[in-house]
């Protein structure tokens, strides 16, 4: 016979509920994985920035790049931790979201207007939007890994306690 109340049956459920949902995130990223992620960033970047320096163009030229790269990596980064947040169930707004999406989608577009005007060759032009693609993956690859291991970090202390 199965003396059980339904009240201790829920309550089972959302104990077995409760330990998938903080199983989501139970492994943390590898070192290789988060030094491939860094070593892509830094590559991507520093690329960038020498294939600037090295260019034979204005410096007003130079610093809308640079801008761009900057801009760029900010917004990847933005999307990236609202997407988080709400996966976490942390609050955001819809306007940050939005506007996240809307500055990273504009760096990309500035990108490639500002390279499609551009008086140079084909193969820098290419270097360039490449370049730009692998720093924004890098950055959004950081940030992610940055978020792994500090929310599995915040777990495993509230385990212990």
């Amino acid at each position: 016979m199965n003396y059980q109340t339904s009240v201790s049956v829920e309550e089972k459920n959302k104990k077995a509920d409760s330990k998938k949902n903080n199983n989501v995130y139970d492994q943390k990223p590898t070192a290789a994985f988060i030094g491939a992620s860094w070593t892509a960033l830094l590559v991507g970047m520093t690329s960038y920035c020498i294939g600037l320096w090295n260019a034979n163009m204005l410096l007003n030229e130079k610093g809308y790049y640079f801008t761009i790269l900057l801009f760029g990596l900010f917004s990847v980064i933005s999307v990236q931790k609202a997407v988080r947040d709400k996966m976490e169930d942390i609050p955001v707004t819809e306007i940050y979201y939005s506007i996240s999406w809307f500055t990273t989608i504009a760096a990309i577009v500035l990108l490639v207007i500002g390279l499609w005007n551009a008086d140079l060759l084909l193969s820098e032009k290419g270097f360039y939007a490449m370049s730009f693609l692998l720093s924004l993956f890098a950055a959004i690859a950081v940030q992610k890994n940055t978020r792994d291991v500090q929310y599995i970090d915040r777990n495993l202390e509230k385990d212990k306690s």
